[in-house]
């Protein structure tokens, strides 16, 4: 039944491949579990202590969120792309919006099922289908590369091989660590097996590096992670449920922060869930060999119809913005080509209600390699850049090299859009360019141009 369902022999895999693939998309995402709910109690703060939701309650809206759009996902569109409540997006709401704004957390929810809402019609028009057709193959070959760069960022700061540096940003990191030591046997580890064509090799280097990691703190006496819960045999392997923050949220933003300002804000948000999900979905599909000579994605507008109503779950749930995850490209490396890959990710996060002390056993450390080689796979796309056409090469270029220093895939976009379509109007070929580049690039100009002009007009 599932190999007919999710039409496994058509996709060239099996459930076991597709099994092992989403055990490693959810491991290489689980920290989100813990993440998030630190994100929107404010990392524990006891300043912020009134402030706080609850974090019993955030993990639960969390994995509870990201169960069901996975699996949502899985079934309706069959393609291997998971979801959860996006990192970034729960900084604007716990910092931006409650801490900044005074907003109430129901309020600050609101917002984000209003811009999911306004997303979900977009999708509904054919709109934001149009928009990602109207893009240049260069350019989604650029967003490709881009991710991949990003995902393996995020990796090497996750193993703390880069950390930062008042001086130069970012620098080496210290290997004077017992869990850097744990990435660089993850590393190595999962190097050796890919190289060696082993099924599962991402998986295998996971689980590794989690029981040498486990290892390690007990030698240590427990002072390995400063985390008590990380590399550590829970002492119970269940835990209940809150769910006394779903279905909490309100549209009291517009008469609290008046009709303009919360206009602004929903724009600010849906522009970033917008293009982050584009990016990561253009990246995916270009991993999984998914896309057309045209670099279109088959079946576009249900994954899109999906992450949009994402949005809408994630913020009636109280758990911030749910959106389509990079880390996917874990499990695609794996051989994941079907949405059975999500549906197990989903049934995952579904046990991780109750199971939330045994995910929290993984270490970062443990996930890190499986992002910096599937950041390395993505890569290889960039030899299909047309680099001797100088008005295409270098918006790419720009895409490439904003997504990871600025940690944001729609900044990124946004850079080599506006770039793109300024190059080809002055040099007098501005014919070239889709009438939505433009829409969107003048976009992302208000978007990047707004801290000025609350500056100027006083708002």
């Amino acid at each position: 039944m599932l190999k007919d369902y999710f039409k496994l022999d058509e996709l060239n895999t099996n459930v076991r491949t597709e099994l092992l693939a989403g055990v490693t998309t959810f491991l290489t995402m689980s920290y989100i579990i813990f993440v998030n709910p630190l994100f929107l109690s404010f990392f524990g703060d006891p300043n912020l202590k009134d402030l706080a939701l609850p974090f019993s309650a955030s993990m639960t809206a969390t994995c509870l969120s990201a169960a069901l759009m996975c699996i949502f996902m899985g079934i309706w569109t069959n393609y291997p792309f998971a979801l959860a409540p996006g990192m970034g997006l729960n900084a604007i709401v716990s910092y931006q919006m409650v801490l900044g704004m005074g907003l109430s957390w129901p309020s600050a929810m609101g917002v984000i099922v209003m811009e999911g809402i306004i997303i979900t019609i977009l999708v509904l028009t054919g709109f934001r289908e149009a928009v990602m057709n109207s893009i240049p193959l260069s350019l989604k070959q650029a967003i490709s590369v881009g991710i991949g760069l990003f995902i393996a960022f995020i990796g090497l700061v996750q193993a703390g091989f880069v950390q930062p540096s008042k001086d130069t940003l970012v620098t080496l990191g210290k290997f004077d660590n017992l869990p850097v030591v744990v990435a660089v046997f993850g590393l190595l580890l999962t190097a050796i097996l890919l190289k060696a064509r082993i099924k599962g090799a991402l998986l295998i280097g996971i689980l590794g590096s989690t029981f040498l990691a486990i290892l390690m703190n007990y030698a240590s006496g427990f002072q390995a992670f400063p985390d008590p819960n990380i590399a550590k045999l829970p002492p119970s392997l269940l835990s209940m449920p809150d769910f006394s923050t779903v279905g909490r949220f309100d549209f009291g933003a517009i008469s609290k922060l008046g009709v303009l300002t919360a206009l602004v804000l929903i724009f600010s948000v849906m522009l970033s869930d917008f293009f982050d999900t584009l990016g990561t979905v253009i990246g995916l599909g270009s991993e999984a060999k998914f896309l057309d000579q045209q670099g279109r994605l088959p079946r576009i507008n249900r994954v899109l119809l999906v992450d949009s109503l994402s949005a809408v779950a994630g913020g009636a749930s109280s758990a911030s913005s749910v959106t389509t995850y990079i880390e996917s490209a874990a499990g695609i490396s794996a051989g994941g080509r079907s949405g059975l890959t999500t549906v197990v990710v989903g049934v995952l996060f579904l046990l991780a209600i109750f199971l939330s002390p045994v995910a929290g056993v993984v270490p970062k450390e443990a996930t890190a390699p499986a992002l910096i080689i599937v950041g390395f796979l993505m890569l290889s796309i960039v030899k299909d850049l047309p680099f001797a056409k100088f008005d295409e090469a270098f918006p790419a270029f720009l895409i490439m090299i904003v997504m990871p220093l600025t940690y944001s895939i729609s900044n990124g976009i946004g850079f080599g859009f506006i770039t793109f379509t300024l190059i080809k109007l002055l040099t007098g070929r501005g014919r070239e360019v889709h009438w939505l580049m433009y829409v969107v690039s003048f976009a992302f100009a208000i978007d990047f141009a707004i801290p000025a002009l609350k500056l100027l007009f006083n708002f």
